[in-house]
């Protein structure tokens, strides 16, 4: 069985949904330590006046002792803020009718008081809309020990994973030698970005994948793929 793990993030990038489905199995990665400034409550999209970045305000106070699924949404007007950003961003685009509707219930309408909450909704709209049906779980629903590599290692193993997607920066702290230990084969990430019709000018890559998914539709997925091999690589 094929396992890969992510922070709970906010609108993401189209790189994690290419990990996602070529897995058997997604983790939310909702047991570690919330980071500032990171895309675990922020992402960018493409407007008339160039990227810009969506940012959930939280309740940040003591966050080096609290995990992700621990964090709190401020509520201080950013649900319109954020939709109407969106909804101006992409109204002239040709899919813009048939999503729209879903970001302002999720986002404008939300009753979310967890960030967790409102990224594992957001997150599930987006694989139903991308055909990506990949069973999901969520750490903090079992007990997973250890840090960093071990960690992750102890989460294959409760699992039952043979095999686990790291993204790219894994090679940073995965010890290698303790997943062949336990007959773990690791795989990284290689996505290699696609180029596609964008609205507003030159192409800009990076944005969060609801850019993709306004502009191609159902096309979405061909694009995120490639329409090519899964874009991982063996150590």
């Amino acid at each position: 069985m094929i396992l890969t793990a992510h922070q709970p993030v906010y609108l993401p990038w189209l790189g994690l949904f290419q990990k996602i489905q070529a897995a058997d199995l997604f983790c939310v990665f909702d047991i570690v330590q919330y980071q500032k400034k990171d895309f675990n409550n922020r992402n960018k999209i493409k407007t008339k006046n160039g990227e810009m970045w969506l940012s959930v305000p939280v309740e940040s106070k003591g966050y080096l002792d609290k995990k992700i699924h621990d964090i709190k949404i401020l509520e201080d007007g950013w649900r319109r803020k954020h939709y109407k950003s969106i909804y101006f961003a992409y109204e002239k685009s040709i899919f813009f009718d048939k999503y729209i509707g879903d970001f302002e219930k999720i986002i404008f309408h939300g009753k979310q008081k967890f960030l967790t909450d409102l990224n594992f909704e957001i997150l599930t709209f987006l694989l139903k809309s991308l055909n990506i049906s990949t069973p999901i779980v969520k750490a903090s629903d079992y007990n997973f020990t250890g840090h960093k590599s071990d960690l992750v290692l102890d989460m294959c193993m409760k699992l039952n994973a043979d095999t686990y997607i790291f993204g790219e920066l894994g090679r940073n702290y995965v010890d290698i030698k303790s997943f062949s230990e336990k007959n773990i084969n690791v795989l990284f990430q290689n996505y290699q970005h696609p180029k596609y019709k964008q609205l507003h000018g030159d192409f800009s890559p990076y944005m969060s994948v609801i850019d993709l998914l306004f502009n191609h539709g159902p096309n979405s997925f061909s694009i995120l793929t490639n329409d090519r091999s899964p874009g991982m690589i063996h150590e």
